[in-house]
């Protein structure tokens, strides 16, 4: 496609978003300011589901997005369904209109549905996408899960230190003052701590935010820091395994549900590399793409990094052989996510009891701080 061609693309459909928000809401028309935000994934999931049950009852494609783009409540994702529905009835192909809008339905949802049209099938393709989308939201929930509660043991942690050293130990320091020759290091380093919190807390708290900050800019927004993040993920010794797991679900997931929709390989494959989410499983299935495309078998090509296990690798061969890769992957995806579960309650377990025992080094550090030089103290009271 040439340039004039995309930018009379990109300008057509501009003045089809333009035409569709054009009508007023009842909310503009009541003069209520209203702040939205586009589709989630919780919102793809039930505009999935929704439209595979009215196209399984017999609704036509129009009629079905009609009908459930005037239940949606967010006006966004209400115009790009109703845009979908317009672009349908001017002509296209539903993928062909889904394509349309990159940055909502990625290149799965719109490939699958491309496939389905061409066999004919889109009501139980809409159902295999919709239990995909599905088993994804909850494997990401569950990761979620296991990530929230070390937080907020770290974020207690965090608390409860900084409240013993801005409110409990300057009480102490009325105490020592004149007899900072007889106090032990830690307590001298725990006095200087607080010194510092309680002095220089306008500096000190906004510069813990911005290296947040700047660690969340530098692993999202940078192609080194996401690279060096995607190494370290699988070399912290509790997250390795748990990473490990989670992208072999999802690639495995990815390329069965896509094999058995009929995509082609070479489509399933560049498909894959993108949803993997770590660059060191996205690179080598690059490779593997440009190799297949050359005639190679999957699992020889796979065969050459390190990063699948031989076990795997020897299943995807059998598959490929027997002429069932699609139903092998789905296999093999089934099996880690069930080992990924039982790593997510395997990590949950051993963070627990670390986070409790560092949380009570540090109390104890503080505690041990203040007695000590009490001790020491009495004992040169007593022996003078």
């Amino acid at each position: 496609m040439s340039i004039l061609e995309k930018l009379g693309t990109q300008a057509s459909r501009s003045q089809r978003m333009e035409q569709i928000t054009s009508a007023p809401t009842p909310a503009a028309r009541k003069g209520q300011f209203r702040v939205e935000f586009g589709p989630n994934r919780k919102d793809i999931l039930n505009f999935t589901n929704q439209l595979a049950v009215m196209l399984r009852a017999g609704i036509s494609l129009q009629d079905a997005l009609e009908s459930i783009g005037s239940q949606i409540q967010k006006l966004k994702f209400r115009t790009i369904v109703m845009d979908l529905k317009n672009q349908i009835e001017g002509g296209k192909s539903f993928s062909q209109a889904l394509s349309e809008h990159p940055d909502v339905f990625n290149n799965l949802y719109i490939n699958m549905v491309a496939a389905a049209e061409i066999s004919g099938s889109m009501s139980s393709m809409l159902q295999q996408l919709s239990e995909y989308l599905d088993q994804e939201a909850e494997t990401r929930s569950q990761v979620i899960s296991a990530m929230i509660y070390p937080i907020i043991i770290a974020v207690m942690a965090v608390t409860c230190v900084t409240f013993l050293l801005t409110f409990v130990l300057p009480r102490f320091l009325v105490v020592f003052e004149g007899k900072e020759h007889l106090l032990p290091t830690p307590t001298k380093i725990i006095m200087a701590m607080s010194m510092s919190i309680r002095t220089y807390w306008f500096i000190i708290f906004p510069a813990i935010g911005g290296l947040f900050l700047g660690f969340w800019f530098l692993t999202r927004k940078t192609q080194a820091g996401k690279y060096w993040w995607d190494v370290a993920k699988l070399k912290i010794p509790l997250l390795k395994t748990l990473c490990r797991s989670l992208y072999i679900t999802r690639s495995m997931h990815t390329m069965g549900v896509l094999t058995n929709a009929g995509v082609p390989i070479l489509d399933t494959l560049s498909i894959t590399s993108q949803i993997t989410g770590n660059a060191l499983y996205e690179n080598p299935r690059k490779g593997v793409f440009e190799e297949v495309r050359q005639g190679k078998q999957i699992a020889a090509s796979l065969s050459q990094y390190t990063l699948m296990p031989g076990n795997v690798m020897q299943m995807i061969q059998s598959g490929e052989e027997s002429g069932t890769l699609g139903d092998v992957l789905n296999d093999i995806s089934q099996f880690y996510a069930r080992e990924l579960r039982t790593v997510i309650k395997t990590v949950t377990s051993m963070i627990e009891p670390i986070m409790i025992v560092v949380m009570g080094v540090l109390v104890g550090f503080i505690a041990m701080s203040i007695i000590l030089p009490i001790f020491k103290m009495s004992s040169v009271v007593t022996s003078g």
